[in-house]
């Protein structure tokens, strides 16, 4: 299971750290995602960790948003900075144990999914 937590109601330009617990297995050869969803929009991308360490990012968040993992917590973060109201929506976290590299951005190509943490910015 996949526990996401931490979100909440921030003003643009504040920062938030979201935290994913796993529990029921050690995920630390998986790879850990995180998506958010806005109301009426699709599930996007927005920044994911493989085990080996590496990180990718989607584009909106490049340079604002760090992904990290303590394996140890069997946890990852996601540090957002500089929020803006665009950053508004549920953020999920997801993980999967043999996501090729080329998927890492499809949510469907994740096996595991935590109930989601809402995240909304006023302006």
């Amino acid at each position: 299971q996949l526990q996401a937590s931490w979100g909440g109601l921030v003003q643009a330009g504040d920062s938030l750290r979201l935290s994913c617990v796993a529990s029921g297995r050690t995920f630390s050869r998986h790879t850990i995602g995180w998506f958010r969803q806005a109301p009426g929009k699709e599930r996007e991308f927005v920044a994911t960790i493989r085990y080996s360490g590496h990180t990718y990012y989607a584009d909106s968040v490049k340079g604002r948003f760090t992904i990290s993992r303590d394996n140890a917590k069997n946890t990852v973060y996601l540090r957002m900075n500089n929020l803006t109201p665009e950053d508004t929506a549920v953020y999920y976290c997801a993980a999967d144990p043999s996501i090729i590299l080329s998927s890492v951005r499809v949510p469907h190509a994740y096996e595991y999914w935590g109930q989601g943490t809402l995240v909304t910015v006023s302006s």
